[in-house]
């Protein structure tokens, strides 16, 4: 089947008020959660670039910021973005996703918490710090708490929607069978998971043919391998001191110089092609599903402008072909995250 990577994405379909959103998203967390804030004034250009440019489709966090006074950071800059650019705020301009329902006393992320409790009061946090002029439109639990059944879950979603506070579920970091559960009570407008030339986990695990049974968006988290296949990262000197992927398995000593060999692939592949690494990166992931929306993060107003301008880009059969024949050789080293994190991914 050819795919049209330029095609819109329905969220929401079956939930009786279907969105159509545009294929490339934004993910908002390194302006937040990063070493160093990104200063409004750069932000709010770079989001209202996304916006203007096409976009629509934008990814936050009920935790997206550092240490325990700016774990809300990132809501808190939306809420200041919507009060500078009110006509963004109103009923179908962007759609906004936001993962919560995690535990957060002390200032600190803990355990999820599936609880009606739980969930309301990560709800109502996540409503209050966005300041009143854009309410959240899909709420999605981070990760699974296995303590709750996902059909408790998925009732008190129910009763949440019923209340008003948000329109679509989405699900993080689930396995096709939580999928499928989940969806038999209510439908699921988004399944938000790791796919990339490098992790093409979803792939094998029955995460992508679930999706593609029923029809549900799969929301592409670092889509770009965590930055390594845009082809910048030569080194761990390429990245800040206090960059949390210094901790992360792939960007070890023993697998790092291995992983970006690989990825250098993609910069020949996209020098032939005149294009960025991105790009190339981007068109291909577009290709593999008309579900898939990825969600790529910048803060700079040319980087959202680059991703975007990835639908201006045609793949030949030949093409995809040669980048998949290539992903499905290629041996990248190490675990997608450290052991401890590993234990809460696909619940």
């Amino acid at each position: 089947m050819v795919i049209d990577i330029t095609a819109q994405r329905k969220v929401g379909h079956q939930t009786g008020e279907p969105v159509s959103v545009c294929p490339i998203g934004y993910g908002l967390m390194r302006l937040t959660w990063a070493p160093n804030e990104t200063p409004d004034e750069k932000a709010f250009k770079t989001i209202h670039a996304f916006l203007t440019g096409g976009g629509r489709f934008l990814n936050s966090g009920e935790f997206y910021g550092n240490g325990p006074d700016r774990l809300h950071a990132n809501l808190e800059l939306l809420a200041r973005f919507f009060d500078a650019y009110p006509e963004w705020a109103q009923e179908g301009k962007c759609f906004l996703s936001v993962k919560g329902g995690i535990n957060l006393d002390g200032g600190k992320m803990n355990d999820p918490d599936g609880s009606i409790e739980a969930l309301r009061k990560s709800v109502d946090t996540i409503n209050l710090k966005l300041g009143g002029k854009k309410k959240m439109d899909l709420f999605e639990m981070a990760r699974v708490d296995k303590k709750v059944p996902i059909e408790d879950v998925m009732k008190s979603y129910k009763i949440l929607i019923n209340e008003g506070k948000f329109k679509h579920v989405g699900l993080s970091e689930v396995s096709a069978e939580t999928i499928r559960r989940a969806h038999a009570v209510h439908p699921i407008s988004a399944v938000e998971v790791e796919y990339s030339p490098w992790l093409l986990d979803i792939e094998h695990n029955g995460i992508l043919a679930t999706c593609e049974e029923l029809r549900i968006p799969i929301v592409a988290y670092s889509p770009l391998g965590l930055g390594m296949l845009t082809g910048k990262i030569k080194s761990l000197d390429d990245l800040d001191p206090n960059d949390m992927r210094r901790h992360f398995d792939r960007f070890q000593p023993e697998n790092l110089q291995h992983n970006i060999k690989l990825a250098d692939k993609f910069t020949s592949l996209a020098q032939k092609k005149k294009c960025t690494s991105v790009q190339l990166v981007l068109a291909w992931l577009l290709t593999q599903s008309d579900l898939i929306i990825p969600i790529p993060g910048s803060t700079r107003p040319e980087g959202v402008q680059e991703t975007l301008e990835t639908l201006n880009l045609t793949l030949s059969d030949q093409e995809v072909h040669e980048i998949r024949e290539f992903v499905d050789r290629a041996d990248f080293k190490g675990l997608r995250y450290g052991a401890m994190h590993q234990a809460s991914l696909n619940g």
